[in-house]
């Protein structure tokens, strides 16, 4: 529709005439004088483009998803699979690399390595115990008295008898005496040098623990006898007038000092270092999580520790203590030297404050009566009973870190707790 001169109305800019199947003009506009009315149908009516066309739509999808294929291959090894899961273009396979094979020499040798390793030292073992049953039992069928509960020990002669109950007992008891005295004071020195000593000092102090486990057993013999077991006499006649009425701090007459007590303390010396050690080791290693937690829920140092440092390093304390164990129950040149012999005439003692002899320490006292099959057969035998303690030792710390450390255990159910909830659960 055009204007009354003719041009095109101001809306149109480039002076096109107006197309009226396109443009809309109100029912109400006004129309100039001397033009035509228009139809009701050339305002309604317009006309419709085409349908849209999609053909370039599908490609550019097509180009789009073709390039997030390639994008999201990787290139392994082998160069071959991509991470989307369907298979490389044949276009894509010339660009791959393709290495060499991979040698697994080297893996191999350090497994095989490995594997005998292990088996050697279970050969080893095995071979120790068979070569120790088998120069025991021929003495062990001569025997004439009960090797397990006799006191006696007269291996050689027309009529052998000898036993092991003596030796076991100063054993046992000296070892017991020893981790008593030693794992508490270990992990008193563990846990200062780990949560309270200043950091200046508990260098020093972890050192110079250490160090006694470089200290010659003959030296802490000597050591022991000269001058620590005169110290010890006080204790001794302490302990002997208060708890005397017990056969085990019943003092005999005398006044020796190389005895079973003091032969304890200096092995408790002795496997010191090994327990403050392993101790140090495994309480540093407390999770972060479980301290900050224990102390921002309100808890004091001592009670973060009680609930979170030991149940932790529960395992790894039995694991040093059985260690300081086998120690103690292997120790020979010291206790050799600390203790002294009880006559064989003389009736046996089972007082902590009398002499004794271990399973280490009589074998090394009496090894020139290696003179006969018979003799070394009886000694031989008592190292085959001191062979199986240390192993039954050692298994049974095992069982106690397995069922002690994590998920070892289940937890206890608080039924109380349970209880409660279930109620809290049918009430709601």
């Amino acid at each position: 529709m055009s204007s009354p001169d003719g041009t095109a109305p101001p809306d149109r800019p480039n002076g096109a005439a107006a197309d009226p199947a396109t443009d809309e003009t109100p029912a109400a506009a006004e129309t100039p004088a001397g033009t035509e009315e228009p139809r009701i149908e050339d305002l309604v009516h317009e006309t419709s483009d085409p349908a849209p066309r999609f053909e370039g739509l599908a490609e550019e999808h097509a180009e789009h998803e073709a390039a997030e294929h390639r994008a999201a291959e990787t290139m392994t090894e082998a160069g071959v699979e991509s991470t989307t899961g369907t298979a490389a273009r044949p276009a894509d396979t010339d660009k791959k690399v393709e290495l060499g094979p991979v040698g697994h020499l080297g893996d191999r040798l350090f497994a095989g390595l490995a594997r005998g390793s292990g088996g050697l030292v279970v050969a080893i073992v095995a071979f120790v115990g068979i070569f120790l049953l088998a120069l025991a039992i021929p003495s062990l069928a001569d025997n004439n008295s009960s090797f397990l509960f006799s006191r006696i020990w007269e291996p050689g002669g027309d009529d052998p008898r000898f036993g092991i109950a003596a030796m076991f007992y100063t054993t046992v008891i000296s070892s017991i005496i020893a981790m008593l005295i030693a794992v508490p004071i270990a992990i008193g020195v563990a846990l200062f040098v780990t949560y309270y000593s200043p950091k200046r000092l508990a260098q020093p102090v972890a050192y110079a623990v250490d160090l006694l486990a470089a200290v010659p057993s003959i030296i802490y013999g000597l050591w022991g006898i000269l001058f620590f077991a005169p110290i010890l006499r006080p204790v001794i006649d302490g302990l002997a007038s208060a708890l005397g009425w017990l056969p085990l701090f019943e003092k005999p007459p005398g006044d020796n000092v190389g005895v079973v007590f003091t032969a304890s303390v200096v092995l408790a010396v002795m496997i010191l270092p090994v327990v403050t050690a392993i101790s140090r080791e495994i309480f540093q290693q407390t999770p972060i999580e479980h301290r900050e937690g224990a102390l921002a829920l309100g808890a004091t140092k001592w009670e973060m520790i009680r609930m979170a440092v030991l149940p932790y390093g529960r395992s790894g304390v039995v694991s040093a203590s059985m260690l300081g164990l086998g120690r103690a129950l292997g120790e020979t040149v010291a206790v050799l030297i600390i203790l002294s012999v009880p006559n064989g005439n003389d009736p046996w003692n089972s007082s902590i404050f009398a002499g004794g002899e271990t399973f280490a320490s009589k074998i090394a006292n009496n090894a020139a009566e290696f003179d006969s099959p018979e003799k070394t057969g009886a000694y031989i035998a008592a190292g085959l009973v001191l062979f199986v303690v240390t192993f039954l030792v050692n298994s049974a710390a095992r069982i106690i870190v397995a069922r002690s450390g994590p998920g070892g255990k289940r937890p206890r159910r608080n039924r109380r707790a349970g209880s409660s909830t279930a109620t809290e659960g049918a009430t709601s």
